[in-house]
């Protein structure tokens, strides 16, 4: 019952989760007490009852009103909040991080929201330099680099973003057979037919306008090969593999894009844009996460990108 209250006050406050143990703990204690007395269970519970509802009258008369649009006072209120928090002594930097990026998916009135939901703002953990290097981006980071083979592009300008769920990879049987190649001359047939087969996906995909082309990850076979990526850097798009499908319903509200099951329904209107897509190097780390920025948002989403020197320090910014 007490880790339920607990998980019950974060996902509706975000704070305050060890007060309402404790709190909790103490009444259970003062219950304790009036059981030894004699008093009856159900009379205790009623009136309980009676004294949650007197406190709630209580808290409202002694409750100050927020305005939402009084960026100031909602940062103090998120300074005092971390304030027993290990990263405490970075609270300047994360508490107006973390009220501009709830401010920024409710829209252009605050005042008139009655809830967030927090699933709107995506916290991406890179582990090297410090808390003071976290930033909020006003677009899409994924915590890894572009795939690319030699030639590839890095950076795209005006970028029109493809999301595919399909496999740029040779087809395979639904059951677990096997090929058998009597001579060079069906081997090399069955490799200039493959490497057709996915030309003519890649050609699909450079004719419907994209330029950059986030692959979802695949568990029944390989969902690209060194061909494809090949083909891909030919034809100068960038190419950022193994999306999540957790991440697939987010990533589409952020850059406005439809997924896509299968080659022959991609078109322009499927597609998602943003002004700069590119890999960017992280200081302290060296390593590299791809970027897109001024992205139209159409379902108002925000992305953190928290830096940490140790797991530790990255798990508590991101709590």
């Amino acid at each position: 019952m007490l880790v339920e209250c607990s998980q019950s006050q974060d996902i509706e406050a975000g704070d305050g989760t060890t007060s309402v143990v404790v709190l909790a703990g103490a009444l259970l204690d003062a219950c304790s007490g009036l059981l030894s007395k004699g008093i009856h269970p159900a009379m205790i519970a009623s009136s309980f009852y009676k004294a949650a509802e007197q406190c709630i009258q209580l808290l409202k008369k002694a409750a100050t009103p927020v305005d939402m649009n009084d960026r100031e006072s909602l940062i103090h209120a998120v300074q005092t909040c971390l304030s027993s928090k290990v990263v405490s002594q970075n609270s300047d930097l994360l508490a107006p991080l973390a009220v501009d990026s709830v401010l920024g998916i409710l829209g252009p009135n605050p005042s008139e929201a009655v809830n967030v939901d927090l699933r709107d703002v995506r916290m991406v953990e890179q582990l090297g330099g410090t808390v003071d290097d976290t930033e909020l981006v006003p677009g899409l980071v994924f915590d890894k680099g572009s795939t690319k083979t030699a030639g590839g592009p890095s950076q795209i300008e005006n970028a029109k973003v493809a999301l595919i769920q399909f496999c740029l990879s040779a087809p395979k049987t639904d059951m677990d057979n096997n090929v058998v190649v009597s001579d060079y001359a069906a081997m090399d047939r069955i490799l200039r037919d493959e490497q057709k087969y996915i030309l003519n996906m890649c050609k699909k995909i450079k004719k419907s306008g994209a330029n950059v082309v986030l692959i979802q990850k695949s568990i029944l076979r390989d969902a690209y090969n060194e061909l494809s990526l090949h083909f891909l850097a030919k034809m100068g798009i960038l190419v950022v593999t193994d999306i999540e499908r957790t991440d697939v319903e987010f990533v589409c509200r952020t850059l406005g894009c439809t997924p896509v099951p299968h080659v022959d329904s991609l078109a322009p209107e499927k597609l998602g844009s943003a002004e700069h897509v590119g890999d960017v190097v992280l200081p302290g780390s060296g390593h590299k996460v791809v970027k897109f920025v001024g992205v139209a948002n159409p379902g108002r989403t925000s992305t953190v990108l928290l830096r940490g020197s140790n797991e530790l320090v990255l798990a508590e910014a991101n709590r």
